[in-house]
């Protein structure tokens, strides 16, 4: 029995390959990359690196054991997940996995915005299977906002369409360690975890972290989803992830982003990062 991690290069998959690597043998825990040479460096660690393409089916055909705990980050090509994922399901069924953990969105079926449409499709694939499941439904990265703070220094402003809605975020590293707890331990099975921040914060709070961090008097703009929608297509973002990142911002609005289970801090065994830390970390590095 391995433990697998697909997509083990991404930004979340190496981050769960680390916290593996923190308790598990290196020779226990197979990455599945599509490009093996990025997987160098953990190959060199003695992790078994597994070379398949979600667009291509026949490379999944021996990307998984029979017995093997699987987990698949979700792809990152928007609009096209739903074949990727049932490709590697379909795989996963045939080799007769023991557990297969899937990387969804916060609320699952009930997630009524366009970026979790796919999510909830690929949750009713795995059902569907038979495959003996673990769902990891996970709430928006801090990053997601952290990593456009150069952005919001330049123009002095979190631009948004979102309200006065709350977003109960945590790291990504938060979720490495919960999908290495659930992929590690016992009692999962047919489990579906609600995985969000212990505290849920606002993009007006956002603002006046980011300006006691940086001494800068940084604002929150609310803006009409229209406007919203060209601002981001004006600054060279695609307008069908535009179109996405403002119907988000809409679903953020009607609180569907700020679900504070508990069930992520109960899996890691300590409090989420709080917003403030993960900030202040972006300021030092920018």
């Amino acid at each position: 029995m391995s433990i697998v991690v697909a997509g083990a290069t991404g930004e979340l998959g190496r981050l769960v390959v680390e916290e593996l690597l923190t308790t598990v043998d290196a020779g226990e825990v197979v990455a599945v990359v599509r490009d093996e040479e990025k997987a160098a460096p953990l190959a060199a660690r003695g992790v078994e690196v597994r070379v398949a393409d979600y667009d291509r089916p026949e490379s999944l055909k021996g990307a998984f054991r029979a017995g093997d705990r699987v987990l698949l980050i979700s792809g990152s090509a928007v609009g096209k997940r739903v074949p990727q994922h049932a490709a590697v399901i379909d795989a996963a069924v045939a080799a007769g996995v023991a557990q297969f953990a899937y990387t969804g969105v916060l609320g699952g079926p009930e997630a009524d915005f366009r970026l979790a449409d796919e999510h909830r499709a690929t949750e009713r694939l795995i059902l569907d299977s038979g495959l003996p499941y673990t769902f990891l439904r996970n709430g928006w990265y801090t990053e997601n906002y952290t990593a456009n703070l150069g952005q919001v220094l330049a123009h002095g402003a979190v631009v948004a369409n979102a309200g006065d809605g709350r977003i109960a975020s945590a790291t990504r590293a938060d979720f490495a360690a919960a999908a290495a707890a659930v992929l590690t331990g016992e009692g999962h099975l047919g489990a579906a975890y609600e995985l969000s921040g212990d505290v849920a914060w606002s993009l007006a709070e956002y603002a006046a972290v980011v300006s006691a961090a940086t001494g800068r008097e940084i604002a929150y703009r609310n803006v009409p989803a229209a406007v919203h929608q060209e601002i981001l297509t004006g600054a060279g973002v695609p307008e069908f992830f535009a179109s996405i990142l403002v119907d988000v911002d809409e679903a953020i609005a009607r609180g569907r982003l700020a679900l504070t289970s508990g069930d992520l801090a109960r899996l890691i065994g300590r409090p989420t990062t709080p917003l403030a830390d993960t900030v202040a970390a972006a300021v030092a590095r920018a």
